[in-house]
């Protein structure tokens, strides 16, 4: 069984439904979740003139290898409505492969772990919720180590709404 973390953020619509939504497709389609971090509150990274963002992380075990989860999420994506227009941009749904098992891929299709990770405190804090001891498996440093180290000053908190 192969493990998964996914991170999954939206800033359009019913955000707190938009990521259940979600949730229940990746079970369906990928494979179990076995642990979720809460829901965080963020404001918008790389284009910041925009709705302020919900996201989440995901630790999923499946039976399928990364490329086809990379299909089965852009499947879900579309889904759900996800247009992609503008890189950065709004969005209904976004869903990111974190880490595949402790593989390191670098292909034009997908990029494993995901290459911006570990400059993004939305997708750092999520993530030290349910794998703070996790070693990202380029630099050799856990996600507590990576988060600590982090230089974003964006707001991250926990969603209260």
């Amino acid at each position: 069984m192969n493990e998964v973390y996914l991170h999954t953020g939206t800033n359009l619509g019913n955000r707190a439904a938009n990521l259940k939504q979600a949730n229940r497709w990746v079970a369906r389609e990928i494979g179990a979740i076995a642990k979720t971090s809460r829901i965080y509150h963020t404001e918008a990274w790389g284009i910041t003139d925009q709705p302020d963002f919900l996201n989440q992380a995901l630790l999923v075990h499946t039976r399928l290898g990364p490329f086809e989860v990379l299909e089965k999420i852009q499947q879900i994506e579309r889904r759900m409505g996800r247009v992609r227009e503008v890189k950065w941009g709004e969005r209904i749904i976004d869903i990111d492969i974190l880490f595949f098992n402790d593989e390191v891929l670098d292909t034009d299709a997908l990029t494993i772990p995901h290459p911006y990770l570990h400059y993004r405190n939305f997708v750092l804090a999520p993530l030290l919720e349910i794998a703070p001891q996790l070693v990202h498996p380029i630099f050799r440093k856990t996600i507590t180590e990576l988060a600590d180290a982090s230089e974003d000053s964006l707001t991250v908190g926990v969603f209260r709404g």
